[in-house]
């Protein structure tokens, strides 16, 4: 055989070896890696399947590996270059994962797959390959629930204020309205914005909806930006109609209209108000707004 073809042989099977090792690695460190986070998993899927205020965490990591696929080509022409600096991120991971399971802190324990997820990816493949897949990895935050103590913060002042606006709004539309906290007393019944009410649940789902619609129909970042900002006000006045719908039911037409499936499905029926608004959002910004593009 000739030299150089003896040489490309070579170079062939020592670079499929040293991909089949980095295969094997992988495998173990995934293996590891789903032993110790294995309670902290079964307890967040559970959480997923039974807090309707973080059902959307589902999707979240689906999206992260569909992005990821869909930029396969991208990312395999990048070169690996592991570095042993992955370490910087794997281990504050399993120092965060150890205080988070024994102080019983669920944010902690499971912020701490973020970490070690970006620590593998610089361990095997490099910083480059991290910056790469930075959008994937970050987005992958929204799939961690709230901590009680910050939701809390955030569902009481969203409850107070939709009750304001509600009361406000009532008020001009010649219903009589005296409120009393969340509690909003109509002439037939008192009206109660409970904490479901509070808005917090189409909140996170609508913020999730709006970073993915805005990464598959627009080019431009600061646009994305915008549209995920502007999800907040979005839902928070979605939920205040609902609330004002719910009065002018209660008062016009029959007080059971603040009850049962009725009421259940106006939750379904405001969220998609709340697309809808992000959608002529986009659309007025397409229109009127600059035309510049900027890269995924």
């Amino acid at each position: 055989m000739h030299p150089l073809m003896q040489t490309e042989v070579s170079t062939t099977r020592s670079h499929f070896s040293a991909s089949r090792l980095v295969f094997y690695q992988l495998g173990i460190v995934a293996v590891l890696s789903l032993w110790l986070y294995w309670s902290t998993l079964t307890r967040l899927l559970s959480q997923w399947w039974h807090d309707p205020n973080f059902s959307h965490g589902f999707f979240v990591p689906l999206f992260s590996i569909f992005v990821v696929w869909q930029e396969k080509s991208r990312l395999a022409k990048l070169i690996p270059r592991p570095s042993w600096t992955g370490l910087v991120l794997l281990c504050p991971a399993l120092f965060f994962l150890v205080v988070g399971q024994m102080g019983a802190e669920l944010f902690v324990a499971r912020s701490s797959l973020l970490l070690l997820l970006g620590g593998i990816v610089v361990l095997f493949f490099g910083w480059t390959a991290l910056r790469a897949a930075i959008f994937p990895w970050v987005f992958l935050l929204l799939m961690i629930p709230i901590p009680n103590l910050l939701l809390n913060q955030i569902t009481f002042p969203l409850q107070i204020f939709a009750s304001k606006v509600a009361a406000a709004v009532l008020s001009v539309l010649s219903v009589p309205t005296f409120r009393e906290g969340n509690v909003l007393n109509l002439a037939s019944m008192p009206l109660e914005v409970a904490e479901a009410c509070s808005g917090i649940r189409s909140l996170m789902s609508l913020v999730t909806l709006a970073v993915i619609y805005g990464y598959l129909t627009e080019k431009r970042l600061w646009v994305r930006i915008l549209l995920a900002c502007a999800s907040v006000p979005i839902a928070v006045v979605a939920n205040s109609i609902r609330i004002i719908g719910t009065g002018l039911l209660v008062q016009y037409w029959d007080p059971e209209m603040a009850l049962g499936y009725f009421h259940a499905s106006w939750g379904w029926i405001i969220f998609v108000v709340s697309l809808v608004l992000l959608y002529s959002l986009h659309s007025l910004i397409t229109t009127l707004g600059p035309k510049e593009t900027s890269t995924r």
